[in-house]
């Protein structure tokens, strides 16, 4: 389980983080109460929840998938997904994330 801050602008709505999976990942999106779940690609499972003020995203990796361009394709657009939900790339999560281990 992963938590990751939100960048300044980027609203903790279930709703905008909906329509940010619905246009990274071409795969039905399931409600489950206040969690967002879908399965795509090495994904068996990826969860999504806000959490105090934090998207909160949970996976479960398909380890039968050997295929190196579905595991690639999988990998950059759950990258993508990350940005647009947070607003915040790669690098200034991993900036955060040290910030938050140091509080």
């Amino acid at each position: 389980m992963q938590e990751y801050s939100l960048k300044r602008g980027n609203k903790p709505d279930l709703e905008r983080i909906h329509e940010c999976l619905a246009e990274i990942f071409p795969a039905e999106i399931k409600k489950n109460g206040d969690k967002l779940v879908i399965s795509y690609g090495i994904f068996k499972t990826l969860t999504v929840w806000i959490q105090n003020k934090k998207l909160v995203v949970e996976t479960e990796s398909d380890t039968t998938v050997i295929n190196d361009e579905v595991i690639l394709d999988t990998n950059k657009r759950y990258r993508d997904f990350l940005y647009k939900a947070t607003g915040y790339t790669a690098k200034e999560r991993l900036k955060k994330a040290k910030e938050d281990v140091s509080k």
